[in-house]
């Protein structure tokens, strides 16, 4: 068994270079930075190791052709060597101190913003708010970012609770969110693509579950999206759907969330206003289905414990209602 773990210990390691969430996958300006400059770090490497192996193969062949006698051209010999290597290193690692400050210089793009988004992370969730020219909001989402192709994205990163840190590894480096502070960060997308974002600061007991999807869209697609959000939530007009808003704002979900054109008007909990367009629920968790949403306000507490929606006593009926009003939330 033991011949098969060295090729099972690389699959694991390959398995993380997929394109879902890679920095491998470089498709933003900020990525495409951090890509070259880890490839320039892994071939110094492979330089410096190709030379090392070198000469260590080089001396033991001299070595074996000689006798064990030192001589002073051998002595004053490897004093050389070890200062040229002294020197060598200081070099390098000037060099490569260098590129990695020049890199972190360009993460950051000066200027103008095309558009403004507060990012506030909370335990365990996304709040993405977005803001017009005059930095009012908009509209809000959550766990789900939507941004324009080829445009330059000012994101100003928040924490609500305890240090978080926002990672596209496609689009950009990571950056902590720290509360009382405001990091900013910038993405640009070079091409349209659906991008997995991860918290990458643990900050809790569901740190693993609070994930986001970041969608780069054409212009006009981003903007018919930001249009479509920035209306009302839809009116029920289904049977079901109908008594379903009845019990959303007759419990207490009204008073945590906000679904606008409603009374519920909560800040709590992540804005439902357009949950059921949305790809997924809690933060990566599950898919949004009708059957997802209903599993979710059933037991939160049991799909993500911990989490600080608490499980609402409802029946049968008021849950199918429910999960039907949620769904038809586009």
């Amino acid at each position: 068994m033991k011949i098969f773990r060295l090729p099972l210990a690389l699959l694991i390691v390959l398995s993380g270079c997929s394109s879902v969430q890679s920095v491998l996958n470089a498709q933003g300006e900020a990525a495409i930075a951090l890509k070259n400059l880890i490839i320039f770090i892994a071939l110094v490497a492979a330089a410096i190791w190709l030379a090392v192996v070198s000469v260590m193969v080089f001396a033991l062949v001299r070595r074996n052709g000689q006798t064990a006698s030192r001589d002073h051209r051998s002595e004053r010999a490897m004093t050389i060597a070890v200062a040229t290597a002294t020197a060598a290193t200081a070099v390098i690692v000037g060099i490569l101190t260098l590129a990695s400050f020049y890199t972190t210089r360009a993460l950051n793009s000066g200027g103008d913003a095309d558009v403004t988004i507060i990012v506030r992370a909370q335990q365990w969730w996304w709040q993405f708010i977005y803001t017009g020219r005059d930095q009012k909001q908009l509209f809000q989402t959550a766990n789900e970012l939507h941004i324009p192709v080829g445009k330059t994205v000012r994101l100003r990163l928040q924490a609500a609770d305890v240090i978080h840190s926002f990672w596209v590894p496609s689009l950009a480096g990571k950056l902590d969110l720290i509360p009382g502070r405001e990091n900013i960060l910038t993405l640009r997308a070079e091409r349209p693509g659906v991008y997995r974002g991860q918290c990458a600061e643990f900050c809790g007991l569901q740190h693993s579950h609070m994930a986001f999807v970041v969608l780069a869209e054409d212009d006009a697609d981003y903007q018919h999206w930001v249009a479509g959000q920035q209306l009302d939530g839809a009116a029920p007009s289904a049977a079901e759907a109908i008594a379903g808003q009845s019990v959303f704002l007759a419990r207490q979900c009204a008073a945590c969330h906000t679904i606008r054109g409603t009374p519920a008007s909560g800040s709590t909990g992540p804005d439902l206003t357009h949950v059921g367009s949305r790809r997924t629920i809690a933060a990566g968790l599950l898919e949004t289905t009708r059957g997802s949403l209903a599993a979710w306000i059933a037991d939160p507490q049991t799909l993500k414990p911990g989490n600080n929606m608490p499980i609402v006593p409802l029946t049968a009926d008021e849950l199918r209602q429910l999960s039907a009003y949620m769904e038809s939330l586009r």
